[in-house]
């Protein structure tokens, strides 16, 4: 004989059985401030003891027109999202953003190749939330465009960057420079640029400026030319510094796009990357080589993440726990606006909500004068 699952009660039928309003149970777990200790706790012991977990979420959001999640669209595959420090403390800075709003996050991945994927418009349009914060996708990225599509409040967090969405994120053609100033002042001439993904359609290898100025990713773009602006100015020929870039980042990926600036051009003499990622790959070459830091090559990341600094990195810090945080906490009140059927808030001039974060550079031990 197949047993039979018992029934379980209802908001209805539990609240028949103790003799209560619906309300009541409601309140129990959604507004206790409104129940005694006791009477709340009578609840929710009759409730456990029938296998009745709470009012039905979905119920809910149609009451309140929230479902209690925020979708963070990201740029990687899902696993980067727990992998890149980087992007793990932006997602603990959101959370914190968030905290007091009953929010779950709901992560989406976009992954690296999606500008030719046709399932942005599905899968997002079927991602139960209340609003997007989308994680640093390139210009034209189908899952930016489908985000906005679905007439919920969007945060845009570092790129791109003029979109008429509300953005977070820094000023990256600015804060590079002095990580490249301080190679220039050290008398570096002879450098090579590190960067990671500047273009939708794969691009691993050397970068002409041809594909720089096109690069739909602002920020590395960004950055590289902010760095190649400065060494312009020493008085470096910024058209011969030679820029190489790896369409996925990771560990390995890294070492090899260190590997191939080193390679192909021995005589330089210091290394400027546009993430710490990238930065630990050329530390990572550079020690299986025997090349000594900052004694023959001297490097510089961007990030500031805890691995690079306990490494002596030399570095660029974004607060990217900030970032985050500032996301979480402007989107939220995007979704209370438009709850409320209120207007969405704007900056001091009327135009969407812009916040700028400030960088430093924190001087490591990976910067010397050249030898040679």
């Amino acid at each position: 004989m197949v047993k039979r699952s018992p029934v379980r009660k209802t908001l209805a039928s539990l609240a028949a059985e103790l003799g209560v309003s619906r309300t009541t149970v409601s309140n129990a777990y959604n507004r206790p401030d409104q129940l005694s200790p006791e009477l709340r706790e009578r609840i929710l012991t009759a409730a456990r003891a029938h296998g009745y977990s709470g009012p039905d979420p979905m119920a809910r959001s149609l009451r309140t027109r929230r479902v209690g999640s925020i979708g963070v669209v990201l740029t990687e595959d899902l696993s980067y999202a727990f992998e890149d420090a980087a992007s793990v403390d932006f997602l603990a800075g959101m959370a914190q953003g968030l905290a007091g709003k009953n929010s779950t996050l709901t992560l989406i991945p976009a992954g690296p190749d999606t500008a030719e994927g046709t399932g942005a418009e599905e899968l997002l349009g079927r991602a139960v939330v209340d609003g997007f914060v989308v994680y640093s996708v390139g210009g034209d990225d189908p899952y930016l465009a489908a985000a906005s599509n679905r007439g919920l409040p969007v945060v845009v967090c570092d790129q791109p960057r003029d979109t008429g969405q509300p953005f977070v994120g820094i000023d990256d053609f600015t804060a590079i420079a002095p990580a490249a100033q301080a190679l220039v002042d050290a008398g570096h001439t002879k450098v090579g640029i590190l960067s990671i993904r500047l273009r939708h359609e794969r691009l691993d290898g050397a970068v002409d400026r041809g594909n720089l100025a096109a690069a739909e990713f602002d920020t590395q773009r960004l950055r590289v030319q902010g760095a190649l602006k400065v060494f312009a100015d020493a008085g470096i020929d910024a058209d011969k510094i030679p820029v190489v870039t790896r369409h996925i980042n990771t560990r390995d990926t890294a070492r090899e796009a260190a590997e191939e600036l080193l390679s192909n051009n021995p005589e330089l003499t210091a290394v400027l990357c546009t993430t710490d990622s990238m930065a630990l790959g050329v530390l990572d070459f550079a020690e299986r080589q025997g090349i000594p830091i900052p004694g023959d090559l001297s490097v510089t990341g961007f990030d500031g993440i805890e691995s690079a600094r306990l490494r002596g990195l030399t570095t660029v810090i974004q607060p990217n726990f900030n970032k985050g945080a500032e996301a979480g906490r402007m989107l939220a009140e995007l979704i209370d606006a438009s709850v409320a059927n209120l207007a969405y808030p704007t900056s001091e001039d009327g135009k969407p909500l812009r916040v700028l974060l400030k960088t430093q550079l924190a001087p490591g031990k990976t910067i010397a004068c050249p030898r040679h």
